[in-house]
């Protein structure tokens, strides 16, 4: 199975945490870069962080700059998004997925395959 399952979302109030994770395994995932993902409703998908497969490159969206942390653990297949300081903005289905090899850039959702099937996370005011 080509496809990495996220997990970790739920439903929180303003200023709490959470932590989601992705796990992905296989050889398709082997030096890939990943990212993270939003989708919120009848919106598009934007973008809201990558990391390189060493963890020494990693970009964030502007909205969430400060408050979120990417990070990954190569040997457990699992990438994490710690998110602190939630908005009621931040409300939306999150998604990870594997940056293909090849273009250049970490924001355009076309630069990824192997999506997974998002977790929500809800951020009530």
């Amino acid at each position: 199975q080509v496809q990495p399952v996220e997990s970790g979302g739920g439903l929180v109030q303003a200023g709490d945490s959470l932590r989601l994770s992705c796990a992905a395994s296989g050889h398709a995932f082997t030096s890939a870069a990943m990212g993270w993902f939003r989708q919120a409703p009848g919106k598009e998908r934007k973008f809201v962080a990558a990391i390189s497969w060493s963890g020494g490159s990693i970009y964030y969206a502007d909205s969430v700059k400060g408050r979120f942390t990417i990070s990954r653990d190569n040997a457990k297949n699992t990438m994490y998004l710690q998110m602190n300081s939630l908005k009621p903005e931040d409300t939306a289905v999150y998604y990870c997925a594997r940056r293909r090899p090849g273009g250049t850039g970490v924001t355009n959702t076309t630069l990824y395959d192997y999506w997974g099937q998002g977790t929500q996370v809800t951020v009530s005011s």
